[in-house]
């Protein structure tokens, strides 16, 4: 624990190169975005017949720089991490499962990999340090500042140099309970509002849960006035890397589908840092976690899709990406009522 743990006051900040790239962030492609909307007037059909999958269209226009949006290149990112908090009791299952899942994934039988097959999309999966969880963040810090700007790089790192658009998932025993302390931290509430059952706990294992989230709060809240601070107390590796992530495609004006509660909960870390970080993502579906509608609104964002999942590992995003492969080919493949001679509106 560094000394810094003993102090209320904010001192340097190690997150300082963070938060000046945030500063920096490039913002849309005005002239694409207005592009695509007059296209969106010219297509064959009346004027916002296609509802949102008009604006996912102009969305991807903008962040792509591009009238004519494409998805040829797809790409998913899934990070993994393991939670010293789950020695509360806060998980059905053990933290063993986290690398087994990870094997799984790497072998082809997890339901990201199905989807990521029949949507065209390459998978990478990041483990981060599996064999070392982070501190049971109800008695210390869950990682050293260290730590967190390792996996803050990591994830940094793992986004690839192009890409038409980035799917985020995650995959860690424990992390609905990093992600419902990281939401209480940054946003006020009851520890037990942002509590779940995350992978199947009973009502006495949510209240548990919920009480081990109000203990670490006790711990931490009155060092966690920046966020990147709430992120090294309260979070894990996976989530540190998907900030990174989120981060680093920003500044390669790569777009991003976000997946579920613990994703959202890392990127709630940038908006939080920053208004308007966010701005190039998406979020992909609402899962079935309680929490995570209310944290969606608090963002300002609407799913993509509501189809009551919550597996994680970015099978939300992906399922997504689908239907904005169907927003795309609307967009680049119909008619104008000039090439199909069709009488426009009088």
């Amino acid at each position: 624990m560094s000394s810094r743990d003993n102090n209320t006051e904010i001192e340097s900040s190690w997150w300082e190169r963070h938060v000046q790239t945030l500063d920096l962030l490039p913002a849309r492609d005005t002239q694409a975005y207005e592009a695509a909307r007059t296209r969106q007037v010219t297509l064959t059909k009346p004027p916002g017949a296609l509802g949102r999958l008009e604006d996912f269209a102009c969305w991807l226009a903008a962040w792509q720089g591009n009238k004519m949006p494409r998805l040829e290149h797809v790409e998913a990112l899934v990070f993994a991490g393991n939670h010293g908090v789950t020695a509360q009791g806060v998980s059905p299952y053990p933290t063993s499962v986290t690398a087994q899942m990870v094997e799984n994934f790497e072998n082809g039988g997890a339901a990201i990999c199905q989807l990521c097959k029949v949507y065209d999309v390459k998978l990478s999966v990041v483990a981060l340090e599996l064999d070392k969880p982070t501190a049971d963040m109800t008695l210390a810090p869950a990682m050293s500042e260290k730590e967190c700007a390792e996996a803050i790089a990591r994830g940094a790192a793992s986004v690839p140099e192009q890409a038409d658009i980035l799917l985020l998932g995650e995959m860690g025993i424990g992390n609905t309970t990093a992600a419902a302390a990281l939401c209480c931290a940054l946003l006020g509430g009851s520890a037990s509002f942002w509590t779940g059952p995350g992978t199947g706990l009973d009502a006495s294992g949510v209240s548990r849960k919920a009480d081990v989230v109000a203990s670490a709060l006790g711990l931490h809240v009155k060092h966690c006035a920046h966020p990147f601070e709430a992120l090294r107390r309260l979070g894990g590796r996976e989530l540190a890397a998907i900030a990174g992530a989120i981060l680093e495609a920003r500044t390669r004006r790569i777009p991003v589908l976000l997946d579920g509660y613990v994703c959202c909960a890392a990127a709630l870390v940038l908006e939080k840092a920053k208004s308007g970080a966010l701005d190039h993502c998406l979020a992909g579906h609402v899962s079935a976690e309680p929490a995570h509608p209310h944290l969606l609104e608090r963002l300002g964002m609407q799913p993509v899709v509501d189809l009551d999942m919550r597996l994680g590992e970015g099978t939300g995003a992906a399922i997504a990406l689908a239907i904005l492969r169907g927003a795309v080919a609307a967009h680049n493949g119909m008619a104008t009522f000039a090439e199909a001679q069709v009488d426009d509106r009088e």
